[in-house]
């Protein structure tokens, strides 16, 4: 899957991922190869990822992510660290 993490700043990170995990305002939740498309609001939290170098994580001071076709789009407010 692809994941891209932007904030109004700069791009973050993009790049091929196994797996992502995301603080969502009604709990977190993980995100798999193929899940079905969502939506969904992001609480102040670690959004974490599983690249072929290991698993990476950051915290973010909440904003959107979209799951579409194998495509992870987050929207984060702010990233810290």
């Amino acid at each position: 899957m692809q994941l891209e993490i932007v904030t109004p700043e700069k791009k973050i990170f993009q790049g091929e991922v196994s797996e992502a995990s995301f603080p969502g305002a009604g709990g977190s939740f993980q995100v798999l190869n193929n899940h079905a498309p969502i939506v969904a609001a992001l609480a102040k939290g670690a959004v974490s990822f599983t690249t072929t170098e290991g698993k990476q994580s950051m915290i973010v001071e909440g904003g959107v992510v979209e799951v579409k076709d194998n495509v992870i789009v987050v929207l984060a407010e702010k990233v810290i660290g």
